[in-house]
């Protein structure tokens, strides 16, 4: 089930995010604050699984109240533990099937397992592929384990259906052309610069008011302005250049309603307000460099697309940037959705699938095999951890609205009989073998939730007390 979470200040949002859900809490228990901080790693480490490991650590934790309780020491537990999530890891390890880059299919089937129990998951046919796709056109074949998720760009915008979301080979702005001055709306063959510098008269450097007293220093002020403004242009026009992102300034107007004139009237295409946090991502898209200053204007700094123009979108514009010459490892997707909580999860979801590309039952019942082997307290412990375990197949057949014990003690007989590929499927309302149905989900979502719940748990037992100072 999804959550909606009201904040003081009104803002609303519906999730079934585990990172998303702890954050926007005011947790105040030093203990549930480790909790917190243990999604956030896991989503740092994974991306996928966040509920997945609080629900683990919580099992744990209960587990591990269960063995405190028979009189066990804390040093012994943890130390069962610390073996237990070795041996996880290692059955994890045998359990999974390798995966080739080349094989989108399979890519594909991650991503899809990753939407199906989120709010957009009706539309996972269309997220799913586009999620892989804009990984793919990424990631470096020579080192596909460094995906850097910050060459995928995530533009949000309003109106039409989550349908309508697109993968945009280039670039997109949230943000209209200026058109204040009559400027041009479409560019073909455009030469694009990057400018850090402003288009505008040039201020005192420090806060002080000029009183001009005569009609005539006045004109000679406004004259100076244009000439500045025009020489600024004219350096600009000299490269070709016919299309201007501006980054936004603090100091000052980056451009004025004089200079947006001219730049009108030099048929130059004016995007302003860049963000700076952006200016990386647009450089290496368009492989072109930032200029900074008017003297540093030169082509070989310039970007080249095939066409710039502004496209109408809901009740809003955006402009698109296609075509783009030795385009660098980057991709846009663009986010659409009815209404703004839609739109922000899609934004959340997809960001899930894009980490996936990037199996517990059989993991409990392999375990609880081990600790047999094993004397003493330690085979308690193990004991204890593997049936925690179970606590993922039980929650997942209690959201389905199934018989949770039914259900697992089926999953655990499938399993005796060493069907290791039996899972619950929600849908059907019983066991199935989960590799045909297509739910697969990456090796490293599930030994980073075990490794990272076990860390947790390991450091919270060996507190014995909560010391409360000023």
């Amino acid at each position: 089930m999804d959550k909606m979470i009201a904040s003081a200040s009104g803002e609303v949002i519906i999730t079934n995010d585990g990172a998303t859900i702890l954050n926007k809490m005011e947790v105040l228990q030093p203990a549930a604050k480790m909790l917190v901080e243990l999604s956030r790693s896991q989503d740092a480490a994974a991306g996928d699984g966040t509920t997945t490991v609080v629900v683990l650590a919580g099992a744990f934790l209960a587990a591990c109240q269960s063995l405190l309780s028979r009189g066990i020491h804390p040093t012994t537990i943890s130390d069962a533990i610390h073996k237990s999530c070795a041996k996880a890891v290692d059955i994890l390890q045998s359990m999974s099937v390798p995966l080739e880059l080349s094989d989108r299919e399979s890519l594909v089937k991650s991503a899809a397992t990753s939407l199906n129990s989120k709010v957009v998951s009706q539309y996972s046919s269309l997220l799913a592929p586009l999620a892989v796709d804009s990984v793919l056109s990424v990631v470096d074949p020579a080192r596909p384990d460094l995906v850097d998720l910050r060459d995928i760009k995530i533009v949000k915008k309003l109106g039409g259906t989550v349908d309508d979301t697109e993968l945009v080979k280039g670039l997109v702005f949230d943000k209209k052309v200026s058109h204040s001055a009559g400027g041009p709306g479409r560019v073909e063959n455009a030469k694009i610069a990057v400018i850090q510098f402003q288009i505008s008269p040039p201020k005192t450097d420090i806060e002080q008011s000029i009183v001009v007293s005569d009609y005539t220093q006045m004109d000679r002020i406004l004259k100076e302005e244009r000439n500045y403004i025009l020489g600024i242009i004219k350096k600009i026009k000299a490269t070709g250049c016919n299309v201007l992102l501006i980054q936004k300034s603090i100091l000052r107007d980056a451009v004025t309603d004089l200079s947006l004139h001219y730049l009108a009237k030099a048929k130059i295409l004016v995007i302003k307000d860049v963000e700076r946090d952006d200016i990386e991502f647009v450089t290496k898209t368009l492989n072109c460099l930032p200029i900074a200053n008017v003297e540093h204007f030169r082509e070989e700094k310039l970007g080249f697309a095939d066409c710039v123009e502004e496209v109408s979108v809901g009740d809003g514009k955006i402009v698109k940037i296609t075509g783009i010459k030795e385009m660098g490892k980057t991709t846009t997707v663009l986010v659409r959705g009815s209404n703004q909580l839609m739109i922000d999860e899609a934004e959340r979801s997809l960001h899930d699938a894009l980490c996936v590309v990037r199996c517990l039952i059989e993991l409990s019942r392999q375990l609880g095999a081990w600790s047999k082997e094993l004397r003493g307290m330690e085979s308690y412990c193990v004991k204890e951890f593997a049936e925690s375990l179970e606590v993922i197949p039980y929650t997942l057949a209690e959201n389905a609205g199934l018989n949770p014990v039914v259900i697992v003690t089926e999953l655990r007989n499938r399993h005796a009989q060493g069907e290791i590929n039996a899972g619950i499927n929600v849908r059907k309302g019983q066991i199935t073998n989960i590799l045909e149905e297509n739910v697969v989900q990456p090796l490293l979502v599930s030994t980073s939730a075990v490794t990272l719940a076990t860390e947790c748990v390991r450091m919270i037992l060996k507190i014995d007390d909560i010391v409360t100072v000023r």
